[in-house]
Parts: C-alpha cells; structure tokens; sequence
C-alpha cells in the first residue's frame, strides 16, 4: 500500500538462526514450527506435498521507522505481540523492508541501519517461525542513487536494489520458511498498463516517467537465485500490484519454477469488481499461486474483502490473502484496536475467516 500515515557478510551469520526445523503439515506445521513452503503448479504445498493457503497480516513499519530514525518498529515486536498475531489464526506475517536501511547507505540512522536493522528482522522472523508463521519478507521503499528511501518508488533501482535483494537472498536462503516479495506496489510508466510499463517491469534499464535506471523483474529473480536460495518470489503486476493483464506474457524465468503472482486490491484501487477479477487474475491463478499481499477496505466495512475472500477460496490457484494492516494509526485500515490484538470492526471479519 502506498503510505500516507505521517508518523510514518555478517548478514548471513546474523540470520543463521533461520535454518528450517521440521517440516509440518500444510496448514502451518505442528505447534510452533512453520511449514517450509514451495510452489507445486498452480499452489504452495509443504515438503510433503500438503496445500498450504496463506491467511495472514500485513505488519507495518519496518520500511519506515528506520528512515525516519526513530526505530524499527512501529509497536511492539515482542513474543506478546507476535502470539496475538498467531491467536488470530494467522499462518503468515509480511513483514515491509526499506532498501537504504537494510545497505546503511545515503545518511540514514546508522543506530537503525545495516547490522543492527538486520538483527533486528532476524530476529522478529525468528519469533514468527518459532510460533508457527511463514514470513514474507518484501521491499517496501526504495530509492537510487544518494536519496534516503522515505517512500514508494514507482520501480526496483538499479544502484541499490539488486545488492539488497543479493544480501537478504544470502541472508533467508536456507530459510524456506521465509518468502521473498520483490517489490511492494510497481507503478512504471506514469502508473499505466502499458506495453511499456510491463516491458521496464520485467527488463528495467531506462523506462517512461522515471528519471533513473530501473531493476526489472527478471534481474531480481536472477539476483536471487545466484546465492542458491530456492525461496518463493512473488512478484507484483502493474499500478501498484492491482492489475495482472500481462503478467504471464512477461513472467520472468526461474530456474526454480517457484515463482508466485503478487496482487493488492483495495475497495478504492484497479480491479475492485469481480468483473476484474473474472479476468487477468483468474487466468494467472490457474497458472501460478495468486497470493493477495495487501487486501482492505477503507471504510470499516467488510462486504468488500468478504466477497474478494470467497472468490479466493473458490479458486485452487487463490494461495491466500493477507490483510492491511496489523497496526494501530487510528485508521480505517487498521486490523487491530490494540497490539494485544483486540480487532476492529474491520479486523473482526479477518479475525472470523482465518479461524474457519
């Protein structure tokens, strides 16, 4: 989601502590232990083969915090906090990274920055794999050249991005557990569905609108996969990850043929009538895992996200849905009255569906 709230190699060993315990079965593993995930078709399955559908929460203010230099979090991020996420029934967290913070580049607080950010992600990834949740880990916020990434690029950057996803892939590699999401909202060529705009989202190099060198898609994936992480990567559409129309068409390579779609879809975004829904991202679910990163309604509704939900659980590609947000801003999108995990009327519906 793009942002408006005002408050808005060592890594390696420093994730150490992420390397898989026992497998468990498809709908979270046995007590406290997450499943190793993996794409199988059209769905996420387990190691032994198990579908596993993703129900979970968005928890923001990693990508922030840092950069603004006031911290890591926006909230707690202690055991409390993590077991009222998984009192929800929640099999997953996505947890928003920011790229300047992750590198200790540009001038951002070094106090949160480079090691100490990292420790501090390893550690909150920790704690949700030991309670029995998968993590996707995503980049949020990104910016080329020298700028502080203090919100949403309309594309990856070639300076940075490339670096950072080769660190976090080294990083969680040996974690399948752990999912990578390579960019949080693209929006390529003036926020167009384009042929252009899906051209400089698979390729990057010089793209309409944009005054730097984007990374594209396929580079990020190959970036990845050069560490030897096999990891899940979900890779978002066009206009801020709402519109699929020509995903497959420029779906980039893997090796690991363990590639995921990305989409986000709000009442206010593209494609928020099943008319939409009907088309490009039915036809990509029967194809790849379609996972619904960010999903809400902004006013304190829920007919909206109930009836997105269902033609999820209707379809065998619909791997799952993830609502927006696990915070407490005082927000019509908030999930949560307290981080005790009191819900909101809005969060309440969520709440209801991931204890079916």
């Amino acid at each position: 989601m793009k942002l408006t709230h005002g408050a808005w190699l060592a890594v390696g060993l420093l994730c150490a502590c992420q390397r898989s315990p026992t497998d468990g079965n498809g709908g979270g593993g046995p007590p406290g232990v997450a499943p190793a995930i993996r794409v199988q078709g059209n769905q996420l399955v387990d190691s032994a083969g198990r579908v596993v559908r993703l129900r979970g929460v968005n928890r923001s203010g990693t990508e922030y915090a840092c950069a603004q230099g006031w911290g890591f979090f926006d909230g707690p991020s202690d055991s409390a906090s993590v077991a009222a996420i998984a009192a929800w029934k929640a099999n997953v967290v996505r947890v928003p990274l920011n790229e300047t913070c992750w590198l200790a580049i540009n001038g951002v607080n070094p106090a949160y920055a480079g090691a100490n950010y990292h420790r501090a992600i390893s550690d909150y990834v920790a704690q949700l794999n030991r309670a029995g949740m998968l993590v996707i880990l995503e980049l949020h916020w990104s910016a080329p050249d020298t700028v502080v990434a203090l919100r949403q690029a309309p594309m990856p950057d070639r300076d940075h991005t490339p670096e950072f996803w080769h660190q976090v892939a080294a990083a969680y590699g040996s974690n399948t557990r752990v999912i990578f999401d390579l960019f949080n909202e693209p929006f390529p060529d003036n926020n167009s569905d384009t042929p252009e705009a899906w051209r400089c989202w698979r390729s990057g190099g010089t793209c309409s609108g944009m005054t730097y060198q984007a990374a594209g898609m396929q580079e990020l994936v190959d970036t990845i996969r050069s560490t030897g992480a096999t990891n899940v990567i979900m890779v978002g559409g066009v206009q801020y990850s709402a519109t699929l129309s020509h995903w497959l068409a420029n779906k980039p390579s893997d090796p690991r043929n363990n590639l995921a779609a990305s989409w986000h879809i709000y009442n206010f975004s593209w494609c928020n009538a099943p008319a939409c829904w009907d088309g490009a991202a039915d036809t990509v679910s029967r194809q790849v895992p379609l996972v619904l990163g960010e999903l809400g309604q902004n006013d304190r509704g829920s007919g909206f996200v109930t009836a997105l939900m269902d033609w999820m659980d209707a379809r065998q590609g619909g791997a799952g849905y993830l609502g927006w947000s696990w915070d407490v801003w005082g927000a019509a999108l908030d999930l949560i009255s307290s981080y005790d995990g009191t819900p909101t009327t809005y969060g309440q519906t969520f709440k209801t569906r991931f204890s079916r």
